[in-house]
């Protein structure tokens, strides 16, 4: 190779390390975007309205999860307008940067709220949903933490993939045969566990 092709393949290299660097996830300025989210999300125990469910934990959230649910209450794909008025302006940029910034967010109360259901029948009705929902938050794990979040919140989210409200076929399947008492369960035993945090 030439002195001249040489040259020409380092810049072709350096300005694809430039563009990789310039999409890569910026933590700081996810801290940064997040700043108008801190009312609600870094408060334990805070509700919503009316129907009131308390807001849920995001701190220690799996990032591609939590870039997934963002972009769905942008595309309105999931209906919360408080959400989805904050979310659709937010470029596909920022929505990575506080997804960064919201998986390393881990040091906020781990408090979460039950609700008084069995969280030994919901151990063994949420077998099925181990093999997705297992913690897991290494490279590349895409499916969100439940461990540690508000029993309410997940109850009201599953009963809105029972209802359509939530679009996604595959956990739509998942609770299509479950009762009220079932999700009750399956919410108090994930509440019981350790994992997701409040933000600081």
């Amino acid at each position: 190779m030439n002195k001249k092709a040489i040259a020409l393949a380092l810049g072709f290299a350096s300005l694809s390390s430039i563009q990789l660097t310039a999409q890569a996830a910026n933590i700081e300025a996810g801290k940064n975007a997040f700043e108008t989210c801190r009312g609600c999300h870094t408060s334990p125990g805070a509700s919503n309205v009316y129907p009131t469910y308390y807001v849920p934990k995001v701190g220690g959230q799996v990032a591609a999860y939590t870039a997934a649910a963002l972009t769905a209450y942008k595309t309105s794909n999931r209906p919360h307008r408080t959400m989805m008025a904050n979310t659709y302006d937010f470029s596909e940029q920022t929505i990575e940067d506080i997804a960064a910034y919201l998986a390393t967010a881990t040091g906020g109360s781990a408090k979460a709220i039950a609700n008084g259901g069995d969280a030994k029948k919901g151990k063994e009705l949420a077998a099925s949903c181990m093999a997705c929902h297992n913690g897991d938050t290494n490279e590349g794990a895409s499916n969100p933490v439940l461990s540690g979040q508000h029993a309410n919140y997940m109850e009201r989210a599953m009963q809105e993939y029972q209802s359509g409200k939530r679009k996604n076929a595959l956990m739509q399947s998942m609770v299509q045969g479950l009762s009220a008492d079932d999700i009750k369960d399956i919410a108090a035993y994930f509440t019981s566990q350790k994992g997701l945090t409040a933000v600081d």
